[in-house]
């Protein structure tokens, strides 16, 4: 089995920052990708942005210049470093993670529990 564990969402003012932290643990053979999803009241869930092992990114065009994904792979942790934020940022931000498990090799996807991100005045 394979778990992530969300942290960082709160309550931010338009313009702040916060950043958020997925740690990966269990049988984990390789993550590839890891990446920050979000679901807002009402919308469907879409993607933010995702990383894969070498560092390769992929921003969703709302975020691109605000958002920063980044990735420790020691850790299996990957991080959100969300600038800049709008109230239309508010949402459930939900980690993400797709790889292969140790000695069966086979695949997996798990899902974090979701952070709350809150944009307001």
């Amino acid at each position: 089995q394979v778990q992530l564990v969300e942290s960082g969402g709160g309550l931010v003012q338009p313009g702040g920052s916060l950043r958020l932290s997925c740690a990966a643990s269990g049988s984990i053979f390789s993550i590839n990708p890891m990446g920050w999803y979000r679901q807002a009241p009402g919308k469907e869930r879409e993607l933010v942005a995702d990383i894969a092992t070498g560092g390769r990114t992929n921003y969703a065009d709302s975020v691109k210049g605000r958002f920063t994904i980044s990735r420790d792979n020691a850790k299996n942790t990957v991080y959100l470093q969300m600038n800049s934020l709008k109230p239309e940022d508010t949402a459930v931000y939900y980690c993400n993670a797709r790889g292969r498990h140790t000695t069966t090799y086979r695949y997996f996807e798990v899902w974090g529990q979701g952070t709350l991100v809150t944009v307001s005045s």
